[in-house]
């Protein structure tokens, strides 16, 4: 069962792929990500998933069906069934989807895992609630609380200077969307056990944070209910009419002005991440 008509083209034309290339190969496929969370937004979503194989997939089977499949949303990780009985931090690396091409040496996290054990929806073979799957809460925190540091303060770090990549890109809305619901996203996860969307994310930093950053977190909401925020320059310079157009949609007057706030509050949500961490994964 799927959630939108695109997953649902998607899934159908990877599955007759795979199905040709290497019948009998995929034994069950999962989504996971927002289609699995009830977030799915088809002009700015992947549509991430998670394929089954008995072992592990012949040399250039896969690398086949992700280059004809070509440049479809469709990403995502090759486990086998034994795979999924285990830590995922002890498997080392397993093929990976994005983009459509093929990365043989991927890395796997235990969200992936926690995702599929709660609300993975299913495609192909047994409900994940019929499979054995790897679920440890404390696992998922710590790995959650390395990950701010490891990956999110990395990031803010290379944002905060003007002329990067990411710098650029936190001026738009794909930054703020990003930043905004990434961090609260994690928070989320320490704060719960649980897993959340990036919406289910905002929400949840309207209710943990101050009404300082009410406003930045609103501004996220209101990117991600839009469905136009892409990582691409066209994208930005498109969402400038958000600040300097009228009607004006955005919450801030300028870009520079919004991209304060955004890694203010990436900051301040990493810090109080990590607090939680301490306050209640640390005494376990």
């Amino acid at each position: 069962m799927t959630p939108h008509p695109k997953i649902e083209a998607i899934v159908e034309t990877y599955l007759s792929l795979a199905d040709a290339e290497a019948p009998g190969l995929v034994e069950g496929l999962y989504l996971e990500g927002s289609a699995a969370l009830g977030d799915y937004r088809p002009g700015a979503s992947d549509v991430d998933f998670v394929a089954v194989t008995a072992a592990d997939p012949p040399a250039g089977v896969l690398e086949r069906i992700h280059a004809r499949l070509g440049a479809h949303p469709f990403d995502g990780v090759y486990v086998t069934w034994d795979d999924l009985r285990q830590d995922p931090a002890g498997l080392g690396e397993r093929p990976q989807a994005h983009a459509g091409r093929l990365n043989r040496r991927g890395e796997v996290n235990p969200v992936t895992w926690h995702t599929l054990s709660g609300h993975g929806l299913t495609c192909r073979g047994p409900k994940p609630g019929e499979a054995e799957i790897w679920n440890d809460p404390a696992a998922l925190a710590a790995w959650t609380d390395g990950n701010l540091d490891r990956y999110w303060r990395r990031l803010v770090i290379r944002a905060s200077r003007p002329a990067s990549p990411w710098g650029l890109l936190s001026l738009g809305g794909y930054g703020t969307v990003w930043f905004v619901t990434g961090v609260a996203r994690l928070h989320y996860t320490l704060a719960t056990g649980e897993i959340t969307s990036k919406t289910g994310a905002g929400r949840h930093a309207l209710q943990a944070f101050s009404e300082r950053w009410h406003r930045v977190v609103n501004e996220a909401l209101r990117l991600r209910e839009e469905d136009a925020a892409l990582p691409t320059l066209a994208s930005a310079l498109s969402g400038l009419g958000d600040h300097f157009g009228t009607p004006r949609p955005s919450l801030y007057s300028s870009p520079f002005e919004r991209k304060d706030d955004v890694l203010g509050f990436a900051d301040q949500a990493i810090t109080a991440a990590h607090e939680v961490y301490e306050a209640r994964w640390r005494q376990r």
